[in-house]
């Protein structure tokens, strides 16, 4: 018996949603057009998810490029940050007498001075702060790509842009002068 009414309720259900007017179809056809904000957020997410979105495929490698640069800096700097702390501290121990860490320097450090090591540590340090904040910015001008193609997805460029100048008359006033007129085609509507 319940299996009956659960078979009726599908059934009802069913015509009720073969029954849905074209106001909705409509209104939901509309949620197929491009959204700029959805391109916004994906790119923010993954760098060019955006630019895929907006269908400009051929900008998917360049994002990645140039978040390629700033991340193998960041990879070369920190390395040589690591060495060249672990040089200078151990150069430093040497110092007071712990010769235990000298074996163990990188070979292209192992000439190097103790001030020349703690120059270069803090110059390796700093460029390596600056390729996270360079990746951070990079990745910034990614999302702004994404926005602004994605705002501009639908703008009319055909043949239908018009400009006209036309002169113009203020009787109040007494004034002449040129008008600037421009037409532009609308093709959707928001």
């Amino acid at each position: 018996m319940r299996l009956l009414h659960f078979l009726i309720l599908l059934l009802l259900l069913q015509q009720t949603a073969w029954s849905q007017d074209t106001a909705y179809l409509k209104k939901t056809d509309t949620l197929l057009h491009h959204i700029p904000s959805r391109a916004t957020k994906r790119s923010a997410i993954i760098p060019g998810w955006g630019q895929l979105y907006n269908k400009q495929f051929w900008k998917v490698p360049l994002v990645y490029g140039v978040l390629a640069i700033p991340a193998a800096t960041f990879v070369y700097n920190d390395d040589m940050y690591r060495k060249t702390k672990f040089a200078y501290e151990a150069k430093f121990k040497a110092g007071n007498g712990d010769n235990s860490d000298l074996p163990l320097i990188d070979a292209k450090l192992q000439n190097l001075s103790l001030g020349s090591l703690q120059s270069y540590r803090n110059i390796f340090r700093r460029d390596r702060d600056y390729s996270i904040m360079w990746f951070i910015i990079a990745w910034g001008v990614n999302v702004v790509d994404a926005t602004v193609s994605g705002q501009l997805k639908e703008f009319d460029v055909n043949n239908n842009l018009s400009f006209r100048m036309v002169p113009y008359i203020q009787p109040q006033q007494q004034q002449t002068g040129l008008s600037l007129q421009f037409h532009f085609k609308n093709t959707h509507s928001k």
